[in-house]
C-alpha cells in the first residue's frame, strides 16, 4: 500500500505543471509518465491504427506528449513488445507510471483522466485472473456455466452502477466503454463455450442450446466501428462470428478449418458486420489466418474465390494476391535457390552456404504480422524440441538493428531489396521454409504457428 502510494505521489508531482497552466480555454490534453527499466527509447500513441506520435524518454526515462484537440476516446500506447488502452479526453493530464517486468499488472495513472484508466485497467487484470475460473466453468453443463455467468454478469453491473453513482458527470463515451470491459468478456465467454466445453470433456458433438443461453445478444452490438480495436469489443465479435458459423452444422475443429468451414465463416461476416472498414478487415485477417493454420499452407481456392467476392478493399485484395503468388514459389521436392543474407554485423552470406550438409528452419518475418515476442517463445520451445534442426530467423526488409533479444544473434539475419529473396516474399507476409541436408525442400509454406509444424520437423529429423 505504502509502495503504491510514492508511485501515486510520484505521478502527481509530474503533472503539477501541466495542472497549473491549465485554463477553460485551454483544449490541450497531455499524456506522459515514467518507464521503469525501458524496453526502447519511446513510447508510441496510437488512436486505432493511425500513429498519433512518438513520445521519446528523457535520461530519467520519462516523457510527456501534447495533443491539440484530442479526440474524447480509446486510444492505445506501444513500448517495446506490450501495448495497453488508455481513455482521453480534452483537457486530460494522464501521467502513468510503469514497470516493463511486470508490465500490466505495474500500470499506476495519476492527474486527470487517472481514475477512468484506473478502473479501465483494473477490468482488464480482473479478466486475465478470470481465465483460470472460465476453466473450470467450461467444464459445466450449459444450464450451470450460464447460471455462473448470470452471477457475474450481475457483480459487473454493480460494479459500473456505482462508478456511475460516484462519476454523475461522466461522458456517455466513458460510459459505453466502461460498459463493454465489464460485460464483454463475460458475453466472448459464453459465445466461446460451445467449442471450449467440447476440448475439455473431450466430446464429438455440440450441446443443443436454448435460444435464452444466447440472450446478451439482444444488447451486444458488433458494428461499432471506434470499438473494433479493443480487445474486448473484438474479441466478442470475434467469438459471435465463430461461433454463428459452428451453429450453421458444421462439426468442431481444432488443428485447421475445413474449407466449407471458412467459406460460411465468410459469409457470416458478410451478413452481420455492416460497417464496409469492419468488415473488411475481417475478411483478410479470416482467410489468410485460415491460410497460415494448414502445415503447408496450400491454397484454399473456394475460400479465396468468396474473400475476393465479398472483400470490397482493393488494396486489401491485391495484397492478398501477393500472398498467393509467393504460395506459388518455392515448392517440395525443389532444391532451394540461392539468395544472399545479411547478419548484424551487415556481413553477406549464401543461403546455401549457411543451410549446407544441415536441416534447417527458414524463418522469414515481418513485426506487422508476427511480433519477436512470439517469435523468441516458439524458436525456443523449437529448438529445445528439435536440438539437431537449425533454426535461422530473417527479417524482411531488415537492417542490423533488429535483433530479437531472447535468441540466438548468430542465427539472426535480415535481407535487403536487392536479395533475390524478395521473389517469394512480395507480399511482405511472414513464411517459413523447411530444408533438409541435401538442400531440398520439405516444406516451401510453412506456417511457424500451425499444429502440424512439429510433425513436419519430425520427419526432417528422423530422415
Amino acid at each position: 500500500m505504502i509502495k503504491n502510494l510514492l508511485h501515486i505521489i510520484l505521478l502527481i508531482t509530474i503533472t503539477a505543471f501541466v495542472s497549473c497552466t491549465s485554463n477553460s480555454k485551454n483544449t490541450a490534453t497531455y499524456f506522459g509518465g515514467k518507464i521503469i527499466n525501458p524496453k526502447s527509447k519511446y513510447v508510441v500513441l496510437f488512436s486505432m491504427e493511425k500513429v498519433i506520435d512518438t513520445l521519446f524518454l528523457n535520461k530519467d526515462n520519462r516523457f510527456l506528449g501534447k495533443l491539440e484537440n484530442a479526440n474524447e476516446g480509446l486510444y492505445y500506447f506501444t513500448h517495446g513488445n506490450e501495448n495497453q488502452f488508455i481513455y482521453l479526453e480534452q483537457q486530460d493530464s494522464l501521467m502513468l507510471r510503469l514497470n516493463t517486468w511486470d508490465f500490466d499488472e505495474s500500470i499506476v495513472y495519476a492527474g486527470k483522466g487517472a481514475e477512468r484508466n484506473n478502473i479501465l485497467i483494473d477490468c482488464f487484470l480482473q479478466e486475465e485472473r478470470d481465465n483460470k475460473m472460465f476453466y473450470k466453468l467450461n467444464q459445466l453443463t450449459p444450464d450451470k456455466f450460464i447460471k455462473k455467468t448470470d452471477s457475474l454478469l450481475l457483480l459487473k453491473d454493480k460494479t459500473f452502477k456505482e462508478y456511475a453513482k460516484n462519476h454523475p458527470g461522466e461522458t456517455k463515451g466513458f460510459n459505453r466503454v466502461l460498459n463493454v470491459a465489464l460485460t464483454y468478456p463475460i458475453f466472448s465467454r459464453i459465445e466461446k463455450y460451445p467449442i471450449a466445453h467440447l476440448r475439455y470433456k473431450h466430446k464429438k458433438d455440440f450441446h443443443k442450446m436454448n435460444k435464452s443461453f444466447y440472450k446478451h445478444r439482444a444488447s451486444a452490438g458488433v458494428n461499432n466501428d471506434s470499438l473494433m480495436y479493443y480487445q474486448p469489443y473484438s474479441k466478442y465479435v470475434r467469438n459471435f462470428l465463430y461461433n454463428s458459423t459452428y451453429s450453421l452444422g458444421h462439426k468442431p475443429m481444432t488443428n485447421e478449418y475445413s474449407s466449407d468451414f471458412t467459406v460460411d465463416l465468410l459469409k457470416t461476416i458478410d451478413k452481420n458486420i455492416t460497417s464496409d472498414a469492419s468488415k473488411n478487415a475481417f475478411l483478410k485477417q479470416t482467410v489468410i489466418s485460415h491460410f497460415y493454420k494448414k502445415s503447408s499452407c496450400n491454397v484454399n481456392k473456394e475460400a479465396f474465390e468468396t474473400y475476393f467476392k465479398l472483400s470490397t478493399n482493393t488494396k486489401d485484395k491485391e495484397h492478398v494476391k501477393l500472398l498467393l503468388l509467393d504460395s506459388e514459389e518455392l515448392h517440395k521436392g525443389q532444391e532451394l535457390v540461392d539468395f544472399t543474407i545479411t547478419d548484424l554485423t551487415n556481413g553477406t552470406y549464401s543461403i546455401k552456404e549457411i543451410t549446407k550438409n544441415k536441416n534447417t528452419f527458414l524463418l522469414f518475418w515481418n513485426p506487422e504480422n508476427t511480433t519477436p515476442m512470439y517469435i523468441s517463445s516458439r524458436i525456443n520451445y523449437l529448438s529445445r524440441q528439435f536440438p539437431d534442426v537449425q533454426f535461422i530467423q530473417i527479417k524482411i526488409d531488415g537492417s542490423a538493428q533488429d535483433r530479437i533479444e531472447q535468441l540466438d544473434i548468430k542465427n539472426q539475419f535480415f535481407i535487403t531489396e536487392d536479395s533475390e529473396a524478395n521473389k517469394f516474399l512480395t507480399s511482405k507476409m511472414t513464411r517459413s521454409i523447411i530444408i533438409n541436408k541435401e538442400g531440398i525442400i520439405t516444406n516451401g509454406f510453412a506456417s511457424i504457428s500451425s499444429k502440424k509444424l512439429y510433425s513436419d520437423l519430425k520427419k526432417l529429423r528422423d530422415h
